[in-house]
């Protein structure tokens, strides 16, 4: 018996996520809702277009630290992230997360998850 997955009545499909590489599409976030957390600041935007993917781009400044200590903090906001914005982002929109200095790296990954929740409620507000 196959197992199919399925979404409560009425609620839309979890959204496809596609990673957001250009330069360009960075600079838009840019100038977008800035929501701060405690570990990394989120960038949201709504692009008014008709693609329903949701864009999703990860950056760590070198103000993190060095290649391995950025490739870390990236890898707990890219799982992040995967367990959160299926569900609780918006079609159509951009996110960039953000890390910051220490805390990124150092903030268990369950604080991480609400945070990112807290901040995507308040950038929808």
């Amino acid at each position: 018996m196959v197992d199919e997955c399925r979404t409560p009545e009425g609620s839309p499909p979890p959204a496809s996520l596609r990673v957001l590489t250009a330069r360009p599409q960075f600079l838009a976030l840019n100038a977008a809702r800035r929501v701060p957390a405690p570990a990394f600041l989120l960038q949201a935007r709504d692009r008014r277009d008709d693609d329903p993917a949701v864009g999703i781009g990860f950056t760590c400044s070198k103000k993190v630290g060095n290649a391995v200590a950025r490739n870390r903090a990236k890898r707990r906001l890219r799982e992040v992230a995967r367990l959160v914005l299926p569900d609780a982002a918006r079609p159509g929109w951009d996110y960039a997360l953000i890390g910051r200095r220490d805390a990124t790296a150092s903030r268990p990954i369950d604080a991480l998850t609400s945070d990112l929740r807290a901040a995507l409620a308040k950038a929808h507000r």
